[in-house]
């Protein structure tokens, strides 16, 4: 069995971050180790409080997994301030995976998450990206408004609306840009599809799939989830992540 790492926060009400990650991982036939990030308090309705874990038992996560588990692909989630950056830094440059960066720092109503000053922190990881998965507030805020995308990796913008369709754009590196198009879902049954996605798109690269194939086969599994979501809460609810449970 293919494994990989989830480097993220921990959601309390189960529909995103870590726990998310689990799940997905779990529905594609791939085994998720996990190193927390940031515990928080919250519900379908928001945050309430985060805690932020030390960067010292970050480290100490991270080696524990990696001196026992062969690690086929990394995604990366939640990172709230510089001193974590740099133990993710440091660890990313000693090995030798696909690695998805879900850059987390604006939500989908567009509030902001973190620091510009982080933010751009941020960016030393990017040259250790295979792909990054920002929601179009996420891109505008790194590459501007006009989209006019230069990172060292390939960058996949979620969910922009035209007309009765969502459309996810990878901006390929060496210039390229396609689409990837499903029905669009008047839902409010959409907490954690960002983190849910990144960590399909890395299950799948686990798997072997080409980079392309990993990214319809994951847009594919949010639009089948989000559809068959449980109506869970009372605010923005879960999507359905076993689909086998249908």
């Amino acid at each position: 069995m293919k494994v990989v790492l989830s480097i993220a926060g921990s959601d309390s009400s189960g529909g995103a971050g870590i726990q998310a990650d689990i799940k997905t991982a779990e529905y594609f036939g791939v085994f998720c180790a996990t190193a927390v990030t940031a515990l928080t308090a919250q519900n379908t309705c928001g945050v309430n409080e985060i805690y932020e874990v030390d960067e010292k038992f970050i480290e100490a996560q991270l080696k524990s997994i990696i001196s026992d588990f062969e690690i086929s692909a990394i995604k990366i989630g939640m990172l709230s301030n510089k001193k974590i950056i740099d133990v993710v830094s440091e660890f990313l440059s000693k090995i030798n995976c696909q690695v998805v960066l879900d850059p987390v720092f604006i939500s989908k109503a567009g509030s902001p998450l973190m620091s510009n000053e982080n933010i751009n922190y941020l960016k030393k990881l990017f040259k250790f990206a295979t792909i990054l998965t920002p929601n179009l507030y996420e891109a505008k805020s790194l590459f501007g408004d006009d989209l006019e995308i230069l990172a060292p990796c390939d960058v996949v913008v979620k969910n922009i609306k035209k007309s009765n369709f969502s459309i996810d754009k990878i901006y390929y590196k060496n210039g390229l840009i396609k689409e990837f198009k499903s029905k669009f879902i008047n839902s409010s049954n959409l907490h954690g599809t960002g983190c849910s996605f990144a960590m399909a798109i890395t299950a799948n690269l686990a798997l072997g799939k080409s980079l392309e194939d990993a990214i319809k086969i994951s847009k594919n599994y949010i639009y089948k989830a989000i559809i068959n979501a449980p109506n869970l809460g009372n605010g923005k609810g879960p999507i359905r992540h076993n689909l086998n449970r249908i």
